[in-house]
C-alpha cells in the first residue's frame, strides 16, 4: 500500500453543500474499508456535517467555497478537515440553554477525543485555515 490515501472535493459555501460534505466523506471511507454503520463513521459524518456548517455559516461570505479533506496515513492515522479561505479561527461560542446553536467545536473535540484523536486549526497560504481531526484509523487494512 501506498504511504498515505488522499480524496478531497471543493464545495459552494452554501447549505446545500453540507449534505454532499458529509456523503463525500461517508463514500471515500466505504473506499477504504471502513463500514458504513460504525460509531467511528457516525462520529466523521457529524464531524464533517459541524466543520461544514461551520465554514458555510461563519465566513461571511468572505470563503466563496470550502475543501473537505480526508488523508488515510500509513493505514494507521486519519485526518479529517474543512479548509476555507477565511481568516477567523473557530471558537467556542458560550451557547445558552435554549439556544439552537455555538455548540459545534465542543461536539468536534468531544468526538475527537472520544476516538483517540484530537482537533487541530492549521493556516493556509492564502491566509485562510484547516480546521481538521486527526484519530486512529480503525478499520481493517486497506485495499490497494
Amino acid at each position: 500500500m501506498a504511504d498515505h490515501l488522499e480524496a478531497s472535493v471543493t464545495l459552494p459555501s452554501e447549505p446545500a453543500s453540507v449534505p454532499r460534505a458529509r456523503r463525500h466523506a461517508v463514500e471515500v471511507l466505504a473506499a477504504w474499508g471502513l463500514d458504513g454503520a460504525t460509531e467511528a463513521v457516525d462520529a466523521i459524518r457529524l464531524i464533517v456535517s459541524e466543520l461544514a456548517t461551520n465554514a458555510v455559516q461563519h465566513t461571511f461570505g468572505q470563503s466563496p467555497t470550502f475543501t473537505v479533506g480526508l488523508r488515510l496515513e500509513r493505514e494507521e492515522r486519519l485526518v479529517v478537515g474543512v479548509t476555507d479561505s477565511h481568516p477567523r479561527r473557530p471558537r467556542r461560542l458560550p451557547a445558552a440553554v435554549q439556544q439552537d446553536n455555538g455548540r459545534g467545536m465542543g461536539i468536534i473535540r468531544v468526538l475527537a477525543a472520544e476516538a483517540g484523536g484530537r482537533l487541530s486549526v492549521t493556516p493556509t497560504a492564502d491566509g485562510g485555515k484547516t480546521v481538521a481531526i486527526t484519530m486512529p484509523w480503525t478499520a481493517a487494512p486497506v485495499p490497494v
